[in-house]
């Protein structure tokens, strides 16, 4: 008799157990949907569109990090958007189209730019010394 009643003990403990298990699972899986909810919600999501002057990222720049160095060279002007976040962009100073993945972009906030501007550009020498 002491067998099984000991032996209905335990089942009644392994079945509220599992309800345990089974709750703790839920309650995991609706805080992970309510993070990513909120995570998702303050994702910008950028489109381009052709004509619009975006900004690249240079991901070789972190192999020679300058700490005053920017990691995004531009304006660029994007010529033609394909599926799967493609994009052709083109520099004022070329006429070559480059074909970049839209991750490496974001949109740029400057002055516009002519077809037919010059850029000026600007090299930085070291102060001379006596020796020069």
């Amino acid at each position: 008799m002491g067998f099984e009643k000991a032996g209905a003990e335990r089942k009644l403990q392994l079945a509220e157990l599992e309800t345990l298990r089974l709750e703790a699972y839920d309650n995991s899986r609706l805080y992970k949907e309510k993070v990513k909810a909120v995570h998702d919600k303050h994702i910008k999501r950028s489109e381009f569109r052709p004509g619009d002057l975006v900004l690249l990222y240079n991901s070789r720049l972190r192999l020679m990090p300058g700490k005053l160095r920017s990691r995004w060279e531009g304006p660029y002007k994007v010529k033609k958007a394909e599926p799967n976040r493609v994009f052709h962009l083109s520099h004022p100073s070329s006429s070559n189209l480059i074909k970049v993945n839209g991750h490496r972009l974001k949109l740029y906030h400057g002055e516009k730019m002519n077809e037919n501007k010059e850029l000026e550009v600007f090299l930085l020498k070291d102060p001379a010394t006596e020796a020069d």
